[in-house]
């Protein structure tokens, strides 16, 4: 469980980033294409990224505890900007699909988590 546990500390705070890279026009248009605006997604996308952010800082202080936490929190974090840098100037236009699958899985990954929380 421990694994899983250090394996969303990295995985969520990329889906949050690249939510909110996907709610910048800049980014949008250079993965969609010219022309292209998050529009009414631009909220939810900045607010999931924000939430998705907060998450992995409780995902790291659970993992390694107070003092630790902290310090693996902020290394995850620039882990996955870089990571998401990496995404946006590599294959911008397969973004979009790698950001998809790392939010599913930060999400399944978070709710497995949590039901074997409950059980063990």
């Amino acid at each position: 469980m421990n694994a899983l546990l250090l394996a969303l500390v990295f995985a969520v705070p990329l889906a949050g980033f690249c939510a909110l890279s996907l709610a910048m026009d800049r980014h949008c248009e250079d993965v969609f294409g010219r022309g292209s605006t998050p529009g009414a997604w631009r909220r939810w996308l900045q607010l999931g990224g924000a939430a998705l952010l907060c998450l992995s800082l409780g995902a790291s202080l659970q993992a390694a505890g107070g003092t630790i936490g902290w310090v693996l929190w902020l290394g995850a974090l620039t882990a996955a900007a870089l990571s998401t840098v990496g995404l946006l100037s590599a294959v911008p236009n397969r973004f979009h699909w790698v950001a998809s699958v790392v939010a599913a899985f930060a999400l399944g990954g978070t709710l497995l988590y949590l039901l074997l929380a409950a059980f063990i």
